[in-house]
């Protein structure tokens, strides 16, 4: 069963039209037919307010997996359900996420795509990477993955994307963002530590340190 045929199943099961689905989700006439015949299927703009109009989830919608009726969830569970929208993101590597504080990326052919709830007032400033490393071990492991927003200000206690530049070479890193004090210039003294004591803390006073963006949600895949 496609994407198509789960959304003509809850639309017969609910009794429900396309005019429904267009009042249902701000989407045209002409994007409503596509969904219900194939041609397309829902965008990030629209799979949350889809999946809501029909009663069900994205993730069944777009693939088949979880509940395909919220309606049957039941009430003694001990999680509960959230219909928040998803939203597409780029997914970067680190040499594209550093180069966000240039002009050297422009936002082309970034490493693959990630989906988030979260929502910010600029969402092209959103982006995802995945960890690499110890250095922020045992709470982040490698391919653990990062939503990050850089229009966020750190501060202190905030988890950061920055860039450190040591002898020439610039290199991106996650780290823990700590104000330790003011220059004579009247400017934070900040260091980038890592949650891992075997590795060592980054000092503004010592290199050059900017920072990236603020990391906003973890996303880790189970073992099971």
């Amino acid at each position: 069963m496609d994407t198509a045929e789960r959304i003509n199943l809850r639309m017969k099961e609910l009794e429900l039209t396309q005019a429904d689905l267009i009042r249902g989700t701000g989407a045209g006439r002409a994007t409503v037919h596509g969904w219900v015949n194939g041609t397309n299927k829902p965008s990030a703009k629209h799979i949350g307010a889809l999946s809501t109009a029909l009663k069900t989830t994205p993730q069944w919608l777009l693939d088949g997996a979880g509940l395909r009726s919220t309606d049957a969830y039941q009430s003694e569970s001990n999680v509960s359900f959230t219909n928040t929208p998803l939203r597409q993101i780029p997914l970067l590597d680190y040499v594209q996420a550093g180069l966000l504080n240039e002009v050297g990326y422009d936002g082309i052919n970034p490493l693959g795509i990630s989906w988030t709830t979260y929502e910010n007032l600029r969402p092209e400033c959103v982006f995802s990477l995945k960890v690499e490393g110890l250095s922020m071990a045992p709470e982040f492991q490698p391919g653990d993955e990062l939503v990050v927003d850089g229009s966020l200000e750190a501060k202190p206690g905030s988890l950061v994307i920055a860039q450190e530049i040591q002898h020439g070479v610039a290199r991106t890193t996650f780290k823990k963002y700590r104000v330790i004090g003011v220059n004579e210039f009247g400017v934070d003294v900040i260091e980038l530590v890592p949650l891992n004591p075997d590795y060592p803390t980054l000092n503004s006073n010592q290199i050059e340190i900017s920072i990236i963006g603020v990391v906003v949600a973890h996303n880790r895949s189970l073992k099971y």
